[in-house]
C-alpha cells in the first residue's frame, strides 16, 4: 500500500513520499534526512576551513573543516591540503556524522533542522559522547520522544577539560537550529567564531 502524501512508511526498502513534503514542515524518519546545505554552512563558519594541520582547542590534530586527523590521513601538525581534500574529508565526516544519528536516535522522526542541529552536536562531540554511558539524559528525552528534552541537552561546552567560549555560542547555535530552524550565528558582530573580541 502506498503512503498517503505526508505519511512516511517506515520499512525502509518500500519507503515512500509526497514529493511535496518538506522536511521542514513535517517529522521525517532519520534514515530519509542528509544534512541540508545551510547546516553545511553553518558547520564551515563554526569549524572555519583549514588547509593546514593544527592543533584544536583539545590539542588534537585537525585539518579543513574540523576534520580530526587520523592515522589513515598520513598527516601530520603543519602538513597542508589541498581545498579539493578538504571537501572530500567533510563529506567522509558529515556521512559518518548522518549516521551517528541515525544510530541515536533510531526510529524518532526529526524536522530538517532537528536532524541537522544533531549532526552538528555528533560531529561537533563525536558519536561516542552522545551515547547513552556519556549523554544518559539526551538518550532518555530520545526514547521518551522528549523533543524539548532533546534540545536541553544539545549544549556542549567543554574542550580539554575546560569550557571553550566557541563552543558555548555553538551550543546556543545548535539549540535555535533545532528549536527554530534558525542557522544564523548568534555572536556579535565584534566577536570571532572561537568567542574573542575582534579588534
Amino acid at each position: 500500500m502506498a503512503a498517503s502524501p505526508g505519511m512516511v512508511d517506515l520499512d525502509r526498502a518500500s519507503y515512500s513520499v509526497s514529493v511535496a513534503t518538506n522536511p521542514y514542515d513535517v517529522r521525517m524518519p532519520a534514515f530519509t534526512l542528509t544534512a541540508s546545505e545551510a547546516m553545511k554552512e553553518a558547520l564551515a563558519e563554526e569549524e572555519g576551513v583549514r588547509l593546514t594541520v593544527y592543533r584544536d582547542v583539545a590539542g588534537y590534530p585537525t585539518v579543513g573543516v574540523g576534520h580530526l586527523v587520523t592515522p589513515e590521513d598520513n598527516l601530520k601538525v603543519g602538513d597542508r591540503i589541498s581545498y579539493e581534500r578538504a571537501l572530500a574529508l567533510l563529506e567522509g565526516d558529515l556521512k559518518t556524522a548522518e549516521e551517528g544519528v541515525r544510530n541515536l536516535v533510531g526510529d524518532l522522526a526529526l524536522y530538517q533542522n532537528e536532524f541537522d542541529a544533531l549532526v552538528d552536536l555528533v560531529y561537533n562531540v563525536g558519536s561516542g559522547n552522545v551515547s547513552e554511558r556519556e549523554s544518559p539524559r539526551l538518550n532518555k528525552a530520545i526514547a521518551e520522544r522528549d523533543y524539548q528534552g532533546i534540545a536541553d541537552e544539545l549544549n556542549y561546552h567543554h574542550a580539554g577539560g575546560s569550557v571553550a567560549n566557541g563552543l558555548v555560542f555553538r551550543s546556543e547555535r545548535r539549540a535555535a537550529i533545532f528549536q527554530e530552524a534558525a542557522y544564523s550565528d548568534p555572536r556579535p558582530a565584534h566577536m570571532s567564531v572561537s568567542g574573542n573580541i575582534r579588534t
